[in-house]
């Protein structure tokens, strides 16, 4: 049993949409030879990205919730603080504060809205929690932690999402999958290159991007030969730019580090 990319299959469909027209499409599909196929999960990689997906919907309900108090508030003429740990902060002080204006239908309202928000906070927590449980009993995802930048979340969604990295042939294929390489519009002999593609897992992607923010952040007060090269970077172009190519780096490292079962070495790193 084989799995394909619905995206690569769409270009071989002639004409209108129909079963046969679509089962057409994937025996031809398939009988490319450059066509590559979706690596399949084992059940450890499921529960992973299962956990993954639960927090990060937990988020978005939680920043939904967070805008939907500040929304309310604010026709009452309460301004609420842009941060989400200073907005935990300020409910209470106005439920409590009894010359704001606010209803005592609308304070029963905020109260419940808050609950619900601390609620989610909880729920996050605990599969913060679980994250780490399962980075304890894997030693995969706890060899992938070696990488500058990368915590128990982006080692486990990494593992999650990579596996033993047999499914890439090298390092820049999973870069590739993961949309950290520019795109090409190229033509005649005249190659262009724009920004990254942002293809592939936009949840794993983010978390490398914010990964390599962390590292460039504390690249100053490293010497290895990944960090002062990033550091080079980020002076004579962008700190945004440097922070993609980190990125793309790390997800190099990372397939290098379960395909080989090697421990990541900084100074090897190619600049």
């Amino acid at each position: 049993m084989k799995l394909i990319a619905p995206q690569f299959v769409k270009p071989y469909v002639k004409t209108n949409k129909t079963d046969a027209n679509d089962a057409e499409a994937i025996c031809e599909a398939m009988s490319r030879p450059s066509m590559r196929f979706v690596a399949v999960k084992t059940v450890e990689q499921q529960d992973l990205q299962a956990v993954h997906r639960v927090r990060s919907s937990l988020i978005r309900e939680r920043t939904a919730k967070a805008n939907q108090l500040r929304g309310l508030v604010y026709e009452y003429g309460l301004v609420a603080p842009r941060e989400i740990s200073s907005l935990r902060r300020a409910v209470p002080q106005w439920l409590e504060d009894a010359e704001n204006g606010l209803t005592v239908r609308f304070r029963s309202l905020l109260a419940g809205l808050y609950g619900d928000l601390k609620q989610l906070d909880e729920r996050v927590h605990e599969l913060d929690k679980e994250v780490a449980v399962i980075t304890r009993e894997h030693e995969p995802v706890r060899r992938l932690m070696q990488i500058n930048g990368v915590g128990p979340l982006i080692a486990s969604a990494l593992y999650a999402l990579v596996g033993d990295a047999r499914q890439y042939r090298n390092g820049r294929d999973l870069a590739v999958a993961l949309g950290l390489t520019p795109r090409q519009h190229s033509s005649g002999g005249k190659e262009k290159l724009l920004g990254i593609s942002k293809r592939g897992d936009k949840y794993v992607r983010t978390l490398l991007i914010h990964g390599a923010r962390s590292a460039l952040r504390t690249a100053p007060g490293r010497t290895d030969r990944i960090s002062r090269w990033a550091l080079a970077l980020a002076e004579r172009s962008h700190p945004n730019v440097a922070v993609t190519a980190l990125a793309n780096k790390t997800a190099r490292v990372a397939w290098a580090m379960p395909r080989h079962g090697a421990d990541s070495e900084p100074e090897r790193v190619a600049a």
